[in-house]
Parts: structure tokens; C-alpha cells; sequence
């Protein structure tokens, strides 16, 4: 009989969404009438902006004609994607790229999961926490970690605490690592790096030898001036770093599937040997065996993104998210409830009022208010007692959820 990979029965119960899932279906199975407004999970709820919709549209009636019909493209993206993402949004920051560098993918979620298969599995990985759970889990999945302790935390990887004394910030492990996630805006607190941080944090990895993975997921919510919106804006980082990005909640790409990957080409690691060797060339492999690349329509819709008239109308749509995260944000603070983030991030970082368990007061503010948000325990164990809102709702929507919330705990 086939062996299981055993590494996945390490896992706690269930994926942090999932559960949410489950919790809310009982709830409205159990109380049909109740409108239910969801601020949880971070789906976008805006359609396609009219502009990369036609180049979507474009790219699939270039499909039926011979004489512009795509079959498999590369697997590393078409170059003329690569080279207006680096021409519009990399070369305004001071930061340039080869196209070499740059790899498109079908998120950055799968990304970020699947750049541990270039590493070997005796590098020591350091975390944030709280933090999006996939960096966690997925090294569990790989065989990474020992079990989970009684605190939550998995034996073998490295844990660093973001909490309000050290404003949501991760401080340098006290012990070698070679693996470092970075999350910047962070998901879920909201808080982003500012440049002399970040700089702290290059210098700290080429001291130590470490490679940081950079999440830069939501770098487009960014509203304040300084605050860098990529890694490689940091002097030394391409020695450092690898960076995601996301077309899911900039473009609303959620349901399309669109991200991208930057791998320098300065970027080393060791062979078991000890010799140099190129990340960037084993990255390249990796996605040549295991990845068939974008879709021709999906690329084209993403280039489409970084037109005059498309980024108009994208920004348009996260102004309007980040409307919501001021409107989330403003409201809860009236009622008395501590926030966090929601400025250069689409996420509100609440503390939880009545010194309540995360989970208690989601239960209680889906109960009570019929409002869905996360827990923030599902983030991290420095996570217990803080609850994550997203601002990716209807503004009717979010503007009735603040007013429930309010009337509830409204001093």
C-alpha cells in the first residue's frame, strides 16, 4: 500500500479559511434570515476593470484565429509582460530588472509555497507571527518542522513575534537561520517596514548568509510617501532577497490567477559541496519541469493592468478598498475598539474588546452583529487576542457592519 506524506497529519486541525468556512455555513444553516456580512477572508468583490477586461477579451478571440493563436507560451511568462511590469512599476522605484529575473506565475500564494522546493530541507527557517499561515504551513507539508507544541508553535522552525510592544514588526532570531519571510504590507496586521528597517534586515541576511523571502503582496495599497514598495529598493538586497507579487487584490485577480516572482540574478546559495550556485538558474528549472506557464488570455489582461487608461481605473478600485479600510478603521476606533494598520494595508488589525479570545469574539460578532472577520490565533499563537478585518467588502455592506459593531460595543 502507498505510503502518506505524514508531514501533513502534523497540521492542526484546519486551515484557517476553511474553518472559517465551516463556522459561518452553521451559523447561517442554523439562522437563514440573518444577513451575513462577510469582512474575513480577503476576496475581492469588485469586477474587472473595463480596461483589462478587453485585453482579456482580446487575448481570447486571439485564440481563434490561426494566425494569432498561442499554444504554450514560456513557462517563465512572455517577455513583453515581464518588460512592462519592470518598465511601470519597478523603474519609477530606482530598481532595475532583467527580464531573466522575472518569473510570471499563477499566484503568488502557489509562489511562495513552492519556492521551498530550491531550498534544501536542513535550512533553518525564521517566521513571523503573526502571519499569513501558508509560510507556516507549507514547510510543515515539506517535512521542515517536529510536531506542534502546546503554544502552537512547530518544532524545528523559528518563530518571531509581532506584537504591539515591537509595533507589529519582527525583531532578528536569536539563533542562526538561513530562511527568512518577510511580509511587507503585512498580512494580517496591516503594518509595512519603513526603508531604514528594511535596510537593518538586507544587512542583517548578507551577514548571516540568509536569503529572505519578501511577500510584497499588497505593495500597491501603500498610500504613505517613503515607505518602500519593494526589497530590492534596499541597497544589497538582489544579494538577499526573492520577491512575490500579486495581480489578485491589486487587479482583482483573484479568480483569474496572476503573480509574479523575482529571482536576481546576483542571488547564491551553496550546493552540499560548498560551491556558488545561481538561484535564479534553479528556479528556472523548477518552474520549466513543473509549470506550464500563464495562460495567453490571463497575460495579456495583466499587461493590460499597466496601460494609462488601466492603472486609472485600478486605482480607482483600490482607493475605494482603502476608503472601506478608513471607514473600518475611523468606526471601530469610535466604538472604543483598539485598530492597527488599515492605511497602507487593506486589513484592520483590531484588539479584541473584553480581553476575549480571538476565536470567542468571532463567534460572538458572527452571533451578535452577523459579521464574519479572523481570528487572529489563526495567524500565529502572538496572534490570541486580535482580529483581522478586510476591506475588500460593498461599502453599504461595510458601512452596516461598522454601524452593528458599533451599536454593540459603541461606548
Amino acid at each position: 500500500m502507498a505510503r502518506i506524506n505524514d508531514n501533513y497529519l502534523k497540521l492542526q486541525a484546519g486551515y484557517l479559511f476553511p474553518e472559517i468556512g465551516r463556522r459561518v455555513n452553521e451559523f447561517t444553516s442554523a439562522n437563514p434570515s440573518a444577513q451575513v456580512i462577510r469582512l474575513g477572508i480577503g476576496d475581492v468583490t469588485k469586477p474587472l476593470v473595463p480596461a483589462v477586461l478587453k485585453a482579456f477579451h482580446e487575448g481570447v478571440d486571439d485564440l481563434a484565429k490561426r494566425e494569432s493563436f498561442h499554444g504554450y507560451g514560456p513557462e517563465q511568462g512572455y517577455d513583453w509582460l515581464c518588460e512592462v511590469i519592470i518598465d511601470k512599476s519597478y523603474r519609477p522605484l530606482g530598481v532595475d530588472l532583467k527580464a531573466s529575473e522575472m518569473f510570471i506565475s499563477d499566484g503568488s500564494k502557489c509562489d511562495s509555497a513552492n519556492i521551498l522546493d530550491i531550498f534544501d530541507l536542513g535550512n533553518k527557517v525564521a517566521i513571523g507571527d503573526p502571519v499569513y499561515p501558508v509560510y507556516n504551513d507549507t514547510n510543515v507539508m515539506v517535512g521542515r518542522s517536529g510536531q506542534v507544541n502546546d503554544q502552537g508553535y512547530y518544532e524545528g522552525l523559528v518563530y518571531m513575534p509581532c506584537t504591539e510592544e515591537n509595533g507589529f514588526m519582527p525583531q532578528f532570531p536569536v539563533e542562526k537561520v538561513d530562511i527568512i519571510y518577510l511580509c511587507c504590507p503585512n498580512n494580517p496586521t496591516g503594518t509595512v517596514a519603513t526603508k531604514d528597517q528594511l535596510k537593518n534586515w538586507v544587512d542583517y541576511a548578507i551577514a548571516n548568509d540568509a536569503v529572505i523571502l519578501f511577500d510584497a503582496a499588497y505593495e500597491a495599497f501603500i498610500t504613505e510617501p517613503g515607505i518602500p514598495h519593494s526589497i530590492y529598493e534596499i541597497e544589497g538586497a538582489k544579494q538577499c532577497a526573492i520577491e512575490f507579487r500579486s495581480f489578485s487584490k491589486t487587479a482583482g485577480f483573484t479568480g483569474v490567477r496572476c503573480g509574479l516572482t523575482i529571482v536576481p540574478e546576483e542571488l547564491l546559495g551553496t550546493t552540499a559541496g560548498g560551491e556558488k550556485y545561481s538561484f535564479n538558474k534553479l528556479w528556472n528549472r523548477r518552474q520549466s519541469t513543473k509549470f506550464n506557464g500563464v495562460s495567453y488570455p490571463v497575460q495579456k489582461a495583466a499587461a493590460a493592468v499597466y496601460s494609462d487608461d488601466g492603472w486609472a481605473q485600478v486605482k480607482q478600485i483600490i482607493d475605494y478598498y482603502m476608503e472601506n479600510a478608513r471607514i473600518i478603521r475611523e468606526g471601530l476606533t469610535a466604538a472604543g475598539i483598539e485598530c492597527f494598520g488599515g492605511i497602507n494595508a487593506p486589513y484592520i488589525w483590531l484588539k479584541t474588546p473584553e480581553g476575549m479570545s480571538s476565536w470567542d469574539f468571532f463567534d460572538k460578532l458572527l452571533g451578535e452583529c452577523h459579521v464574519v472577520g479572523t481570528p487572529g490565533s489563526g495567524f500565529g499563537p502572538s496572534g490570541e487576542g486580535y482580529f483581522r478585518l478586510s476591506a475588500f467588502g460593498d461599502r453599504k455592506n461595510v458601512e452596516t457592519a461598522v454601524n452593528r459593531i458599533q451599536e454593540k460595543w459603541g461606548k
